[in-house]
């Protein structure tokens, strides 16, 4: 892998990473999370895991740092969106 591919692989990972944290903090604030679709957060943070691993098994530092801290993230909405759906 060149340096030029570093660079893009990791500027991609901390766009898409950092785009999901005003979604985060505004859920944890808000606590409302009707606008939030149950099915495509589940799926979401499947997927991003499964991308972890992928990562982790290519031993790519830029795909498993971005995912690690994306799955985290996804993680909060998603557990804020089971523990809303629960308390209906």
């Amino acid at each position: 892998m060149t340096t030029l591919h570093l660079c893009i692989g990791s500027i991609a990972a901390v766009c898409t990473t950092l785009a999901f944290v005003p979604q985060v903090v505004q859920s944890w604030r808000t606590r409302d999370l009707s606008g939030i679709s149950l099915p495509m957060y589940t799926i979401f943070t499947i997927g991003v895991l499964l991308w972890l691993i992928y990562g982790i098994l290519i031993q790519d530092w830029p795909v498993i740092i971005a995912n690690a801290i994306t799955a985290m993230l996804a993680s909060v909405v998603l557990l804020l969106k089971l523990k809303s759906c629960l308390a209906r």
